[in-house]
């Protein structure tokens, strides 16, 4: 990996993933070798509706304003979904081939993967910060495709896009997610799979974890817990804690769903790179780095400053002031900490 690496590319340094132009021609040109002859209207139109709904400027919706879930991270895992899908293509007998339709099902599935974090201006008026919806956002994303698939052409395909996004998220049983094609369970291990890895690899993925994941979690729910009435259960005192927690959830949970709920998908990120894999590689040096920094204390290395790609003027500010409102109100209230979690990241 390029240690000249720049904050919103791609682990091969090659495509801007806050730019959705740049990625949609990185797929086009993938999916054009892959699928000769097959036509990418529906793909270039999917792409323009997800920068518009992410942008603010898609009919209804309000933009995106979470800035860890933002536009680079699901440009970045479609890239990712692209390419595995690309490699399994090169690595399968042809009848286990997924075929065009498929992968651009999958595609179009990972593009809006993360949608359920946009709020709508009249169901979600209630709102303030699509963070808000972080233990559901994966059912809300899965309704939201449920609507746009059929307006893209891709009636059909509704009811396996809609279940295969959860194989992102943590709302469902995994393994009690049934499909009557097994080729579809390997576009939701594919889905799956690109998300953690595209994240986990990002160049600034430490600095977002500690400065902007928390923040979610903490108007979501997920870092403090209300388990009854003035009682509260601390799973992240801070972004610091977050992060000296990652290791862990690093071993436990996300290498177990890579390699076996996933059934190591990521292995055909190697038919692109020469056996290499890029992805992997990006995911064990910031882990490693993490743990330098967890050893030695000094947080002042991660000093990173990645831009924000969001679609609402303010949104940093809103999010860290309804941050700081709702950890000032726990005073006074009983609080227990480091119950166990399992979360996505």
């Amino acid at each position: 990996m390029s240690q000249d690496r720049r904050n919103d590319f791609d682990v091969s340094n090659t495509v801007q993933v806050s730019n959705p132009a740049a990625v949609r021609d990185a797929v086009h040109e993938l999916f054009a070798e892959t699928f000769p002859g097959m036509s990418y209207d529906k793909l270039w139109l999917a792409f323009y509706d997800f920068e518009r709904l992410f942008t603010g400027r898609y009919p209804g919706y309000r933009g995106c304003d979470t800035t860890y879930h933002d536009m680079q991270h699901s440009l970045d895992m479609t890239l990712a979904v692209a390419r595995l899908i690309v490699g399994y293509e090169r690595s399968v007998e042809p009848a286990d081939r997924l075929g065009a339709n498929r992968a651009q099902m999958a595609i179009v599935t990972a593009l809006f993967h993360d949608a359920g974090y946009i709020r709508h201006e009249v169901r979600d008026k209630d709102f303030t910060n699509g963070a808000e919806f972080t233990l559901y956002h994966v059912s809300r994303s899965a309704d939201f495709l449920r609507r746009y698939l059929p307006e893209l052409g891709m009636s059909k395909d509704v009811g396996v896009s809609s279940m295969i996004v959860h194989f992102t998220g943590y709302e469902l049983d995994l393994d009690k997610i049934e499909l009557d094609d097994p080729r579809d369970i390997i576009c939701g291990h594919l889905i799956g799979t690109a998300d953690l890895i595209a994240q986990m690899a990002d160049r600034c993925y430490l600095e977002k974890c500690r400065d902007r994941l928390y923040n979610e979690f903490v108007v979501g729910g997920v870092a403090v817990e209300h388990a009854s009435p003035g009682e509260y259960m601390v799973r992240y005192k801070s972004g610091r804690d977050l992060l000296k927690k990652t290791p862990s959830f690093y071993q436990q949970v996300t290498r177990d769903r890579l390699n076996s709920k996933f059934n190591r998908a990521y292995r055909y990120a190697e038919v692109l790179y020469g056996g290499q894999n890029p992805y992997i590689d990006a995911i064990r040096t910031n882990i490693t780095h993490l743990v330098r920094v967890l050893k030695t204390n000094d947080w002042s290395l991660l000093r990173r400053e990645p831009a924000y790609f969001l679609g609402i003027a303010n949104a940093v500010q809103d999010i860290e002031r309804m941050v700081a409102a709702q950890l000032a109100a726990l005073t006074g209230t009983s609080i227990k900490s480091d119950k166990p979690l399992l979360m996505p990241i």
